[in-house]
């Protein structure tokens, strides 16, 4: 039995469609007949060659919501046509120093979905049980997809903030920071986005969502930050970011590929200031992040596309059309 795909293929800028064969399940495996899958700006560092590839043609995509179908044998997390999330960690060795310091996000030989193993953009998907999630009940299939990579992102670059942080920035305010932006808010802090120049859809959708100010990434903050996240992927960002924290304040860019930081002064580190970066996730992350979007409605600013309409989905989120996240409906 084959399937229908979207995928990466050599030689080409855009996907392809193709139809791919059902391959057997391994040990631990659970076959997904995909319900939707989140578009997210590492897809396009795939496509667009920022990442390097691993291994031709590649299904991409990381913020799958499917139903389980298949399961191997003795794999007993999931029952079957239980509903399930996949995020970009895709499996870990847990042997290797940075797994038995548990720091799997940093797993020396980790496999990532949509990257070294097919994902979601696909009637059907394979996933190991243990890097598969229960998911909410309270969000519909495509207002989950960006929980899975938007959310659980959002959520562990807004842990690494400075732990003193009431008042912070947001730089592109897309998919995660929709919705850290809400978490961030829920915690007490004050929240301020800064958008493309121009952005006035995204700037909108901010100040909807309760943020205290929202302005151009140009702009001057209201008042000295105690943190920032970065989500844009774009290196200048960084000392604009640092120029506008406070003593103390820290920097963390959240985004799996960024173009080149400029050359700094060393005054916009000085005072103590922090610049750091997110790679990845854990499998605690997602539990973390996923009881709290249980116990916290967030809400999703989604635009959904048909799966035959992936390359347009895509072209829309690098063009910045895209406001909040972009899923498929599989």
């Amino acid at each position: 039995m084959d399937y229908a795909a979207w995928a990466r293929v050599q030689g080409s800028a855009r996907l392809a469609p193709l139809r791919l064969p059902m391959a057997p399940l391994r040990a631990g495996q659970v076959r997904l007949r995909v319900l939707a899958c989140g578009v997210c700006r590492t897809d396009l560092h795939l496509l667009d060659g920022d990442l390097p590839p691993r291994g031709l043609p590649r299904v991409p995509g990381h913020e799958i919501v499917a139903r389980v179908v298949e399961r191997a044998p003795g794999a007993i997390r999931h029952a079957i046509g239980a509903r399930v999330g996949v995020p970009w960690l895709g499996g870990t060795c847990g042997r290797c120093a940075q797994c038995a310091a548990l720091r799997e996000n940093l797993c020396e030989s980790a496999d990532f979905t949509g990257w070294s193993i097919d994902g979601g953009y696909a009637e059907y998907a394979v996933a190991h049980e243990d890097y598969a999630f229960a998911l909410p009940d309270a969000y519909g299939d495509e207002e989950a997809a960006p929980l899975l990579c938007a959310g659980l992102i959002g959520y562990r670059a807004w842990r690494m903030l400075p732990s003193h942080a009431r008042t912070i920035g947001l730089y592109g305010f897309g998919a995660a920071a929709h919705l850290i932006a809400q978490v961030a808010l829920a915690q007490g802090q004050r929240v301020f986005a800064f958008t493309r120049p121009g952005d006035t859809a995204a700037q909108t959708l901010a100040l909807r969502l309760g943020v205290h100010w929202a302005g151009a990434s140009t702009q001057a903050a209201p008042q000295p930050l105690d943190g920032a996240l970065l989500f844009a992927p774009d290196g200048r960002l960084v000392p604009q970011a640092l120029d506008q924290l406070a003593p103390a304040g820290g920097v963390v860019c959240a985004g799996i590929h960024m173009s080149e930081i400029p050359a700094m002064a060393y005054r916009q580190l000085w005072q103590e200031r922090s610049l750091r970066s997110v790679a990845n996730l854990t499998r605690q992350d997602a539990i973390d992040f996923l009881a709290l979007a249980a116990r916290h409605r967030l809400t999703l600013a989604t635009t959904s596309y048909p799966l035959a309409q992936a390359n347009r989905a895509l072209d829309d989120l690098r063009r910045g059309a895209v406001a909040g996240a972009a899923v498929l409906r599989c």
